[in-house]
């Protein structure tokens, strides 16, 4: 297993010395994207595109199904030709391995189109949860044969398509993605359907799905407090679309602004931003840091008194950043407390439990709770950071490594699922730091 020794650079920046840094395209916004071209007639075309394991995993998920693709990585486009919503194939396979954006979208709109299906997994997921998808797509009529585990891939979809208005219910408890997935696609449908929401996790990833859709033409409407309604005449418009860069990966980079006492950029993040991470830099606030917009970006400048504040932070709205402040909350004057984060025990990992037994491996003091994690100031000891194929443990651990002695991270390029040349970047920073 390949291990990453992260060097310690806390007291050794050169005066002066700033963090900036260019992220890729957003996961999040890349994969809406590709699926919503894909639904819309005609052809689009999409700039700043991701090109990570689960955003390859999509393109070629849509590539199986028929659909014309052309991209370019080096440039970071792709164009995506849709059908208006059709699958140009009634019969075929996808592989979604462990891509979990394109394993909701693909089945929500698989199982809301016209033919026979073969959907298979990544071992990792294959344990992740689908069912309370699959049994909302159940009460359309689509059926499922499953061959290993019910309720979990890989298995077999056979739907007639959707016809009909529909008044549905989703249960978003384990995850989000189900009810973006449903939203997404029912545009397929010529008539109304209705969404009515159980459980409560990661709505700002519900409202950046719906700005997506009005952005390409299809509005979603509100109808009652947990109730959402796609219109039949809804119908995606296709064209030109500038994707943001990742503000998941940027909060690494912004972490180490208050961990290392330093201001910290990274290019074109805004404070608009559609995406939900960008709560954690108002956490980071909260912390003691200080927020100013640019053209270009934004700045974040570290506590004045270069005293990392603990707070207690709800998590719910950018619960992908759980491990980054984990990482760095250690250093921080007080205890940390982390709430709203029960969900990310069914993620890439069990992210809460991950994160505690970790954090308690290097002697540092935890408590935790069903959807909580509370972490005591301490100095982390050295030793091996176990990643349990998780992208986002392996990158925001890799921040203890900067200020604490002897921190090992083992896997590291499990990152590749969404960054893959993250350690590559953190390179250039660390050099320009320090040199």
């Amino acid at each position: 297993m390949e291990q990453y020794h992260v060097p310690v650079i806390y007291n050794k920046i050169k005066p002066g010395r700033t963090i900036r840094a260019h992220v890729p395209g957003s996961k999040s916004i890349t994969n809406r994207a590709l699926l919503i071209a894909a639904l819309a007639d005609g052809t689009s075309r999409l700039t700043g595109a991701l090109f990570s394991e689960d955003s390859v995993v999509f393109l070629e998920g849509l590539r199986q199904l028929g659909f014309a693709i052309r991209e370019d990585d080096s440039a970071c486009t792709v164009e995506v030709t849709g059908l208006g919503g059709p699958v140009p194939v009634k019969e075929g396979s996808v592989y979604v391995g462990s891509a979990g954006t394109a394993a909701r979208f693909l089945t929500a709109y698989l199982g809301m189109s016209e033919g026979c299906f073969h959907m298979t997994a990544s071992p990792q997921m294959e344990r992740r949860p689908m069912a309370p998808l699959l049994e909302t797509l159940s009460h359309i009529g689509t059926q499922f044969t499953f061959h290993k585990e019910p309720g979990h891939f890989p298995f077999t979809i056979s739907s007639k398509g959707i016809s009909g208005p529909y008044s549905l219910t989703v249960d978003i408890r384990h995850s989000s993605q189900f009810l973006s997935a449903l939203l997404i696609s029912s545009v397929i449908s010529d008539d109304d359907v209705e969404i009515s929401i159980e459980g409560s996790h990661g709505m700002a990833y519900i409202d950046m799905t719906a700005a997506m859709m009005s952005q390409f033409g299809v509005t979603v409407e509100q109808t009652g407090e947990r109730r959402l309604l796609v219109r039949g005449s809804g119908r995606y418009t296709p064209g030109a679309y500038s994707i943001e860069p990742d503000v998941s990966a940027a909060c690494y980079f912004y972490a180490m602004c208050p961990l290392l006492g330093i201001p910290a950029k990274v290019d074109g993040v805004k404070v608009h931003s559609i995406q939900g991470d960008i709560w954690f830099l108002k956490i980071l606030e909260q912390m003691g840091c200080r927020l100013k917009e640019t053209e270009d970006g934004l700045w974040l400048y570290p506590p004045a008194d270069g005293v990392i504040r603990g707070i207690t932070a709800d998590l719910s709205a950018c619960s992908d950043q759980t491990m980054t402040l984990a990482a760095i909350a250690p250093f921080a004057d007080r205890p940390v407390t982390i709430t709203g984060i029960g969900h990310i025990r069914y993620q890439e990992s069990n992210r809460l439990e991950a994160v505690y037994t970790e954090l308690v491996k290097r002697g540092i003091q935890c408590r935790k709770g069903e959807d909580w994690l509370e972490i005591h100031p301490g100095s982390p000891a050295p030793g091996a950071i176990r990643t349990y194929d998780d992208h986002r443990m392996a990158m925001a651990f890799t921040l203890m490594g900067l200020r604490a002695e002897g921190i090992i991270i083992e896997d590291p390029l499990c990152c590749r699922k969404t960054f893959a040349g993250y350690y590559d970047r953190l390179a250039e920073v660390i050099k320009h730091l320090t040199d």
